[in-house]
């Protein structure tokens, strides 16, 4: 059983890294389209109750808010692995631009979400931590975590 626990600014690739690389093989939990934390836990309470593999698939920018799903899902036997999404402010601002318009985030939300972002540790219970940058060609580059 395995939790993937996201991690970076909006419009730093997480949602595409998703779609790509984890969409046949891991269920996604993603408050942009639960649109309510209740929702959010029923869907990880189901995804725990059925060993479900699962990617939380938010900024989850402070080690607090990471704790809410690390702390159950370690409780329940899962591995925990995280993946910290490069968090550069003016490439994320640019992607955001990109995007259709009903689906952009304001420039205050990622400013003020890069504010509040602690860098991941495995001192949180990350069994695997792993670093994700968008190379030039638009592909996804994957680095084991530096400490």
């Amino acid at each position: 059983m395995q939790a993937l626990i996201f991690c970076g600014i909006q419009a730093s690739g997480k949602s595409t890294f998703y779609c790509r690389r984890l969409l046949n093989s891991h269920v996604r939990i993603s408050l942009d389209l639960l649109r309510t934390r209740h929702r959010e836990r029923l869907l990880l309470q189901f995804c725990l109750d059925t060993q479900a593999r699962f990617v939380v698939d938010n900024t989850n920018p402070t080690v607090a808010e990471r704790q809410r799903y690390i702390e159950p899902a370690r409780a329940a036997g899962y591995s925990i692995v995280g993946y910290y999404f490069q968090s550069v402010t003016s490439e994320a601002l640019l992607r955001n631009q990109q995007r259709p318009a009903a689906e952009q985030v304001p420039e205050v939300g990622i400013r003020g979400t890069r504010g509040r972002l602690e860098m991941p540790s495995f001192a949180e219970g990350f069994d695997e931590l792993y670093f994700v940058r968008i190379a030039a060609d638009g592909q996804f580059v994957v680095e084991p975590w530096q400490v």
